[in-house]
């Protein structure tokens, strides 16, 4: 055969192989990473912040899926071994409890991006943010808030001006479930040093402090079971204050009745949201990519420009832009930006103790004045 020939035969076979190749490589499956998300806007603020721009950068094909909280459903996939999920996004309660029964991966901090100025993770994360099973992504807060109207005649709100109802009268609002958030804040207003808060509520008189602090405002309290209601019961006057999430004061203001409300940070009683890899899952490494990814300063910035939380780094807030639907400035409502005097709430305390501690917040509760009720929002 001559020598063109074979080239000639050559270059088509090895055309044909390229064309080959390429059909198979543009049609074969991408890999995939599922991450279990929350519903409504923290979903969507994840998916377009975190999600889509991991799939985008790494060419995986990156899917959210609903989550709604607890560790049951993940404990049935790791049992199993049927992942559904390969990253859960946690309340930090959930994660602690799911670390403690063996249902997450480990988490390596050494492994984690550091800040944009090179400051390792272990130091740029909030207190509490690095986790043996976790990496915290987000921060929310319980605040107290005022109608803005207020602060025009009274200095910004204080957890001492909260618990002064002499110098700053009217009703003050509260969540009635639980004694967590309630108790670390009373002992906060009476004096007691952050680092104690927990080894004061350790013992019957140190929860007796706690309690008596609220006795002060007996005739004074009202109580909420949501957090809209709260935030209601503050611009519709049945409240003064009212101990709210951070987040509810954003909706409130962002609402069909517009900016009404005011944040007081002093002593911000502040929480996590964090991101768990599901123990033994086959794709763990990729997991650990999204993870890493996730939490670069700029990446938790972008989430933290979608909704009012805060960024748990704290290199991420100077990067923190305007809502990019509404335009609005989310500075003023990020717990990150103003965590001079934040104290972080300890979950895994809680988990230990929080049934015990709940028995003596009951008894109090049920020594309620009659006014002392939860209130309906105002038609």
């Amino acid at each position: 055969m001559r020598t063109w020939i074979v080239r000639a035969v050559v270059a088509v076979v090895s055309a044909a192989a390229l064309v080959f190749c390429a059909y198979v490589l543009g049609n074969r499956t991408k890999p995939t990473l599922t991450v279990a998300t929350w519903e409504g806007s923290y979903g969507h603020a994840q998916a377009s912040a975190q999600i889509m721009p991991f799939g985008q950068a790494s060419g995986i094909n990156a899917l959210l899926a609903l989550y709604g909280g607890g560790t049951r459903e993940l404990a049935v996939q790791v049992a199993s071994r049927q992942y559904q999920w390969d990253v859960v996004d946690l309340e930090l309660p959930d994660a602690v409890a799911a670390c403690q029964s063996g249902l997450l991966e480990p988490i390596d901090p050494s492994e984690l991006p550091p800040a944009p100025g090179g400051a390792p993770a272990a130091t740029d994360f909030v207190p509490g943010g690095i986790g043996p099973c976790w990496v915290a992504s987000m921060v929310y807060s319980q605040v107290i808030a005022v109608s803005s109207v207020r602060t025009m005649v009274v200095p910004s709100p204080t957890l001492a001006s909260f618990f002064d109802t002499k110098a700053f009268p009217g009703k003050r609002a509260l969540p009635r479930a639980s004694a967590k958030l309630n108790l670390e804040m009373a002992l906060l207003a009476d004096g007691v040093a952050p680092k104690d808060i927990y080894d004061v509520l350790m013992s019957p008189q140190g929860i007796a402090r706690a309690l008596k602090k609220f006795d002060s405002l007996r005739g004074n309290l009202v109580w909420y079971t949501s957090a809209a209601d709260g935030a209601a019961m503050v611009i519709d006057g049945r409240a003064s204050y009212a101990a709210l999430p951070n987040w509810a004061v954003y909706d409130a203001n962002t609402g069909a009745r517009g900016q009404q409300l005011a944040i007081g940070w002093d002593r911000q009683l502040y929480q996590l949201e964090v991101l768990g890899i599901p123990r033994g899952n086959p794709k763990a490494a990729r997991a650990r990519d999204f993870v890493r990814f996730a939490t670069r300063a700029e990446n938790l910035a972008r989430m933290a420009s979608w909704i009012a939380y805060g960024p748990a780094r704290r290199s991420a807030q100077a990067m923190v832009q305007r809502q990019p639907e509404l335009g609005i400035d989310m500075t003023p409502y990020s717990p990150t930006a103003h965590f001079d005097t934040a104290f972080a709430v300890d979950d895994g305390w809680w988990r230990l103790h929080g049934a015990d501690v709940d028995v003596f917040w009951q008894e109090w509760l049920t020594k309620s004045e009659p006014n002392e009720v939860t209130s309906p929002v105002a038609p």
